[in-house]
């Protein structure tokens, strides 16, 4: 096996395929002239989050928030907090910063790339309150089960970031993803099903409902929420 197939099998397995949508003006405007108040560019260096927001509030970190708007809204909703999105698409990412400065929204920062590796190399240990993860991309087939984000290694990584007593919030309108979700959440010792072993949350606690989820709910998908907390 030559030098190079070799390095390919072991190459590691992304969540996620990056695709180029078409920007918009206004994403394109976003992104061309507002990145420097609310983007963060990826280095292999810890983020100093009291520096970023210029204040010492806690910080909620979401990982593939779409085109923005349950973050948004969380942003506003909360304004106690701070709030780190992590999309590797360019026109969510332009959408979110557009409508952020639009409805002058500032405790809210954007990082374009992977998501594993912005925790790896940027986000300190015990650092973050709070992690969501929701509506992640369900690999449905089983042959692509091996692309899905959730899995030991990834609760691991999730488990160093959070702070003792911060939340680990899962969505998926996907029964079998939510499936392999609870099994694998409830069989780590790092983490407490705040909803008792073997249950999905009844609510869907501060996550805002989008547009996509309540056109899926009334066409009779269902949506399964999971929190946990950090031992």
């Amino acid at each position: 096996m030559s030098t190079e197939n070799s390095q390919n099998r072991h190459r590691e397995i992304k969540s996620f395929v990056l695709r180029q949508g078409r920007l918009t003006a206004a994403q394109q405007s976003a992104l061309q002239n507002h990145w420097q108040d609310y983007g963060i560019d990826y280095c292999e260096q810890l983020l100093d989050f009291k520096t970023l927001f210029d204040n010492d509030n806690e910080v909620i970190l979401e990982i593939g928030f779409g085109n923005g708007e349950s973050l948004l809204q969380q942003a506003i909703t909360q304004p106690q907090y701070n709030f780190i999105g992590i999309e590797v698409h360019a026109p969510g990412v332009g959408h979110l910063i557009h409508e952020a400065q639009t409805r002058d929204v500032h405790n809210i920062r954007v990082i374009r790339h992977d998501a594993v590796e912005v925790l790896q190399q940027q986000i300190a240990d015990a650092s973050i309150t709070q992690l969501q993860l929701f509506f992640p991309d369900p690999w449905h087939k089983k042959r692509h089960h091996k692309r899905r984000i959730m899995k030991p290694a990834f609760i691991e990584l999730v488990n160093q970031k959070l702070k003792t007593g911060g939340f680990f919030h899962m969505a998926t309108d996907w029964q079998h993803y939510a499936e392999q979700m609870l099994e694998e959440m409830d069989n780590s010792d790092r983490f407490r099903n705040i909803s008792g072993q073997g249950n999905y949350s009844k609510t869907r606690g501060a996550r805002c409902e989008t547009k996509f989820e309540r056109r899926g709910i009334r066409l009779g998908h269902g949506v399964w929420d999971l929190i946990y907390e950090k031992l």
